[in-house]
């Protein structure tokens, strides 16, 4: 295969592919061999040890991190006539899985230093539909758990987890995922854990909601052919990826540290410019899915770099209140998430990423900044 090196993408899986293509195609052969490509040994291998790995009794695989909010929200029966508080500087699935599910979204602003949601802001939009909160730990930084654990608790509300981005991400030693009444992942390939194609999982200590939700998944049956659950779906996690991300997690913590290291590299020779860096508090663990600055300048800097080969990205450029379909929902005043989509954007991020390549990006942005 010929590789183009003359680009610097913000994400690439082709290093990483090249780096262990023959495991991969000895794993996708056994799969095909055994005779089992839905629900099979393979997928229940990979429940059981990502579980396990974030420290969570049960795992459930479905078909991507969407359905994983919208299976969490409904084992809750959360639905028509309920609340379902989040943020809007997220990815759009985030908030289509509360409204399929027949709840409404609540919007409620973040803090400019962590990017993740303000919860002296929180309590001000429950009302006596409010049913969950949706906790988005964004691009690799845990929310502040604890003060939307005591929020919960206060208000007797359910807390979600959206781990989308925060595989392997820590709030005081513990990994998120392993906080929420139900968490949700996401293992969508540019993922800090992602396979070649779409697949999720959702986690949870609560027996009666791991096999509600295992019902959900499929069909709202129990037993094949006999649903017990009106609203059922099918939404699962297939053996050739499950397979897959078995193989790896086994790479995950080493690949979380390359990160880790990419970023300190960044911190450390972009910390005379007037880039903002993101920031990791004291007793959070960042995982660094994305490596996000900020500039008042943004668009004008991310067109430079273009033309020097460096295709960067923005998460996200429109935050979801202010597109037409959910507009009509409530929120708080998002002056912060109207800022940041103003400013945001990420440099490469990704395990493979080589260091030539980190410099080049470093040395670029520093000629216009």
């Amino acid at each position: 295969m010929k590789k183009n090196n003359k680009n610097i993408n913000v994400w690439s899986y082709l290093e990483e592919y090249e780096d262990y293509k023959d495991d991969l195609f000895d794993i996708i052969s056994d799969v095909f061999s055994s005779g089992q490509l839905i629900l099979g040994e393979k997928v229940q291998e990979f429940e059981e040890n990502f579980s396990k790995w974030v420290g969570v009794k049960h795992g459930i695989g479905v078909g991507n991190g969407t359905d994983a909010i919208k299976l969490a929200l409904l084992s809750m029966d959360i639905g028509k006539g309920d609340e379902v508080i989040t943020v809007s500087n997220t990815a759009v699935p985030t908030v289509s899985a509360i409204i399929e599910t027949g709840a409404k979204p609540v919007f409620c602003d973040v803090n400019l230093d962590d990017f993740n949601i303000d919860t002296e802001l929180v309590e001000n939009l429950i009302t006596k539909k409010t049913r969950a909160i949706i906790c988005v730990h964004l691009y690799g930084h845990s929310a502040n758990i604890s003060k939307i654990l005591k929020i919960c608790k206060e208000h007797n509300l359910d807390l979600v987890e959206d781990c989308a981005q925060s595989h392997g991400s820590k709030y005081k030693n513990k990994l998120t995922g392993s906080f929420g009444k139900v968490s949700a992942f996401s293992f969508y390939p540019t993922k800090t854990l992602g396979g070649f194609g779409d697949g999720g999982m959702c986690l949870t200590n609560n027996s009666s909601i791991n096999k509600k939700i295992k019902m959900l998944r499929f069909y709202g049956m129990k037993d094949k052919y006999y649903s017990e659950i009106e609203n059922g779906v099918n939404t699962r996690l297939d053996e050739v990826h499950a397979a897959i991300l078995n193989y790896k997690l086994k790479r995950l913590n080493s690949d979380i540290n390359k990160r880790r290291r990419i970023a300190n590299i960044y911190n450390s020779e972009l910390s005379d410019t007037d880039l903002i860096l993101p920031i990791e508090k004291k007793d959070y663990f960042h995982s660094y899915y994305i490596y996000v600055v900020r500039h008042p300048n943004r668009n004008k800097i991310l067109t430079k770099l273009k033309k020097n080969n460096i295709n960067l990205n923005i998460s996200y450029p429109y935050p979801i209140h202010s597109m037409p379909p959910f507009k009509k929902f409530k929120k708080t005043n998002m002056k912060n998430t109207n800022l940041l989509s103003k400013e945001i954007f990420s440099l490469p991020m990704y395990p493979a990423l080589s260091i030539e390549k980190v410099e080049k990006t470093i040395h670029t942005i520093k000629k216009f900044i």
